[in-house]
């Protein structure tokens, strides 16, 4: 089934009822199981407003030349309600661009954690 988590509701209800998900990725990335995925949403607020955990090696999909890179990841809901009652905003991570698939600075990874309650 196709589902298009791209608005931060969309995400938390996710979380709740069925945190399981397999995301395209633009582009292959560095990714191990048990790596963390915080999403990073620009509207109503620039914000992370939620967490997953990488459930699965990055792999290609052959049959999807649209979106060729996926991986499975679990969303962890109680750290999701966490950021989505209190997200990381921009300023906070002190990020100018944000791209779709980006490193989080060591020095903003306690306030992730933090909010996240994790």
């Amino acid at each position: 089934m196709k589902r298009d988590p791209s608005d931060k509701e969309t995400v938390r209800r996710l979380a709740r009822a069925d945190p399981e998900l397999d995301l395209w990725l633009s582009l292959r990335n560095r990714m191990n199981p048990g790596d963390r995925l915080w999403f990073f949403f620009s509207q109503p607020e620039a914000a992370v407003a939620a967490v997953a955990e990488i459930a699965g090696e990055p792999y290609d999909d052959p049959d999807d030349p649209t979106f060729s890179y996926r991986v499975e990841v679990t969303l962890l809901p109680e750290a999701t309600e966490a950021l989505h009652r209190n997200p990381v905003s921009r300023e906070d991570l002190g990020l100018g661009q944000v791209r779709s698939v980006q490193k989080v600075k060591p020095e903003v990874l306690p306030v992730l954690l933090a909010r996240a309650r994790l």
